[in-house]
């Protein structure tokens, strides 16, 4: 990464909430996944510099990752992230941008469309959650992800068998450093006692569950922010079926299945992801 990145943190409801930015034009939002140690920086590295040629690209840690305040809502948890982000925009006076969002990403960029229309330009996601993951048995590599800090807590083991099995098609193909990052940034011990992302549990875990899975939101056919949907064709944590949900669903989706590609297709093909995404935003 070559491009220089601005960075802040500011104050969104009592909570911080810390972003980088860099780029002229359009704002767009880049917003990362859930898995443990995820990052704005991290999640991106790969089309930062690419998207700044064209846009004003501003890369929030979402609440509960990275430098932003620890802790989510475990109610709601995809309206958290959302009305963080929105507010983010509040302060940056943008009344409008484009959001680019992989799985967690995704599904918050999701909800704040459905929430609030007139915020969103145009999206694209990869992989979002919320797309009938509550309907049938979580996948294999989601169910790596909700155990990392259950049983023994969370380990470079486990991390490292998450993202080389599940996320990421060529196991291979991520470096040792990339594992050590995240791992330390996993076990900072205000994410280990708030973990972001795990099961829903307690008297209202079917309402929380309801609430995180957008096929049961009737508001879905009627959004008519144009979406283009990226997902890889081997995304052993959400099913690639849930690009077709969306196509089906969504008035104005357009859908692409990357080839040799996981849940980290922004990643793993960075210059076919950043043509495409570059391409549909500037249409």
């Amino acid at each position: 990464m070559t491009t220089t990145l601005t960075e802040n943190t500011v104050t969104i409801g009592g909570k911080q909430i810390f972003y980088t930015e860099t780029g002229t034009g359009p704002a767009v939002l880049l917003l990362h996944g859930g898995g443990p140690g995820a990052s704005g920086i991290s999640n991106y590295s790969r089309n930062i510099d690419a998207l700044a040629e064209h846009f004003r690209v501003i890369v929030p840690d979402l609440p509960g990752y990275g430098r932003s305040t620890k802790g989510v809502d475990g109610s709601d948890p995809f309206g958290y992230l959302a009305n963080g982000i929105r507010g983010l925009m509040n302060h940056l006076d943008v009344d409008a941008a484009h959001l680019v969002g992989n799985s967690y990403g995704g599904a918050c960029a999701l909800r704040l469309a459905l929430d609030t229309p007139e915020r969103v330009r145009k999206m694209v996601l990869m992989g979002p959650g919320g797309i009938g993951t509550t309907r049938a048995l979580p996948t294999a590599g989601l169910q790596s992800l909700l155990s990392y800090y259950g049983g023994g807590g969370p380990s470079r083991d486990k991390l490292e068998t998450f993202i080389r099995q599940y996320l990421v098609y060529d196991g291979a193909s991520v470096p040792a450093e990339v594992i050590d990052t995240r791992y330390a940034s996993s076990i900072d011990p205000d994410v280990v006692a708030n973990p972001p992302l795990r099961r829903p549990s307690g008297p209202f875990a079917l309402r929380t569950l309801s609430r995180m899975d957008f096929t049961r939101d009737n508001r879905l056919a009627h959004l008519q922010t144009p979406t283009l949907v990226v997902w890889g064709s081997a995304d052993k944590v959400n099913r690639p079926s849930g690009g077709q949900v969306l196509a089906d669903t969504m008035p104005n989706c357009d859908l692409l299945l990357a080839a040799n590609a996981g849940h980290w297709v922004q990643w793993e093909r960075a210059d076919f992801f950043n043509d495409v995404t570059r391409a549909f935003l500037s249409a």
